[in-house]
């Protein structure tokens, strides 16, 4: 990792400063598959106040010098929609036993610097912080293998998830609507979570 790069955990109203920039940092991301958001600065100001309004929130900072290049969101999940909590409900967990790992989004430019690593490390470390979680999770959009707009190079991320502990649970689904590239109106996405169990 560039010496230059430094990694900071920021919770709450500490977060304000930085969301024109999040929220930038995020539309640039999710434009590329598999996520194909067509996303607005007006939406993604909205989505970052439940950050900033939950005192038991994080979010990772990845700075090159004074520029942030990445960022990471983490929040226990009896503070998300009630989409997100639907599927854990109804299989029996405890909402207040379970953290949730929203997203990573980082500058093409700085992947492979091991940052990736970092925002599971510091989300997972401000887990244990709180206390009382047995479950920490994350969920990822499901596109068809025959998407046309899935690169020929496109490589899943799953290895390097399941390197970091974390298990597909293909019960624990979800759908979640945004507007893709190129469409008219918001359409339902499957998501499916994956999960890691605290000892």
């Amino acid at each position: 990792m560039s010496k230059n790069i430094r990694i900071e955990r920021c919770s709450g109203k500490a977060l304000e400063r930085y969301i024109p920039e999040l929220a930038r940092l995020r539309i640039e991301v999710f434009r590329d598959f598999p996520y194909l958001y067509d996303g607005t600065y007006e939406y993604e100001e909205k989505y970052l106040q439940t950050y900033i309004n939950c005192p038991e929130s994080v979010i990772v900072i990845a700075f090159d010098g004074d520029k942030v290049v990445g960022a990471s969101t983490a929040i226990p999940m009896k503070y998300e929609t009630d989409e997100l909590k639907k599927p854990f409900i109804e299989h029996g967990y405890n909402l207040d036993e379970v953290f949730y790992c929203s997203e990573s989004v980082l500058n093409k430019n700085y992947r492979g610097l091991g940052i990736g690593v970092r925002f599971f490390e510091e989300r997972e470390a401000h887990a244990r912080e709180l206390g009382g979680f047995k479950h920490i999770c994350f969920c990822c959009v499901e596109r068809p293998a025959g998407h046309p707009r899935r690169p020929a190079d496109h490589v899943p991320l799953d290895k390097f998830w399941n390197k970091r502990g974390y298990v597909k649970h293909p019960e624990l689904t979800t759908t979640y609507s945004w507007k893709d590239l190129d469409d008219v109106e918001e359409t339902p996405k499957p998501m499916t979570f994956w999960l890691k169990h605290e000892s």
